[in-house]
């Protein structure tokens, strides 16, 4: 367990702090965690959830933070890991379900994943992230209802930008190359100065071979945030992605000379 091996459970383990300073202390790292979120520092928020668990075992918030973070990382088996552990804690809580059964599904159990999924909606788990959870297990399924999820998501929020990225992210994840465009094209269309939101244009555009505006929305996402770590690690695929343009182009030129 990398991340949170020093993560201790047991009385021994509770702080002995006056109410307000538990309460001031995890409601400040819990916005602390979901601005990183936000600007695409998912390690950064892992580490902030998990600075609430230390003393307050029984955050729904930091348990769902700390599984969604995970899998927005790709670590699918640990998030599943500590899902579980979550649900000893919260057993119905709808959002851990959720994400417990996208866990699931990115990690080939998609029988499993709807059984949470249905869970989720059974406890009336009716959230922006059980909906957007649902369209990511139906797609891992290859079933058609993902769009209907994605819709249910976004109409219950429908000013905020994360919402449609979060979907974009899923699309793109599941090779839905259109989708997802059009969807990071609707969180441009409600925040246009978030640096990730630019990024995952850029990286759908690039999916459906338009590099030069994947460049453009790099440039735009390093001018916004040069230092975010997703901005680092989408240059290392435009690079790669642009040398295996050039060289299929001189193939074919080669082919047809």
């Amino acid at each position: 367990m990398s991340r949170f091996a020093n993560l201790e459970f047991g009385r021994h383990h509770e702080r002995e702090l006056e109410p307000a300073t538990v309460v001031t202390d995890e409601t400040r790292h819990l916005g602390e965690a979901e601005v990183a979120f936000r600007g695409g520092y998912f390690e950064q928020a892992l580490r902030l959830y998990g600075r609430v668990l230390e003393s307050n075992l029984k955050s729904a918030a930091a348990w769902i933070g700390q599984v969604r973070m995970l899998i927005e990382l790709g670590e699918f088996a640990e998030a599943k890991v500590w899902a579980d552990k979550a649900l000893e804690q919260l057993p119905t809580e709808p959002e851990l379900l959720a994400a417990k059964g996208v866990a699931l599904a990115r990690s080939g159990d998609t029988d499993a994943a709807l059984a949470f999924s249905d869970a989720a909606v059974g406890e009336q788990g009716d959230t922006p992230y059980v909906w957007i959870a649902r369209g990511d297990v139906l797609l891992a399924r290859s079933e058609k209802r993902a769009d209907y999820c994605f819709a249910k998501a976004l109409a219950a929020a429908p000013g905020d930008w994360l919402w449609p990225w979060l979907a974009s992210r899923v699309q793109l994840f599941y090779r839905q190359f259109a989708l997802a465009l059009k969807l990071a094209r609707q969180a441009l269309s409600l925040e246009v100065a978030a640096a990730v939101i630019w990024l995952q244009l850029g990286r759908c555009q690039l999916a459906l071979g338009l590099a030069e505006d994947a460049h453009q929305a790099l440039a735009q996402a390093r001018q916004l945030d040069p230092a975010c770590p997703d901005a680092m690690s989408a240059r290392e695929e435009f690079r790669d992605t642009g040398l295996l343009q050039r060289m299929r182009g001189r193939w074919r030129r080669l082919w047809h000379a």
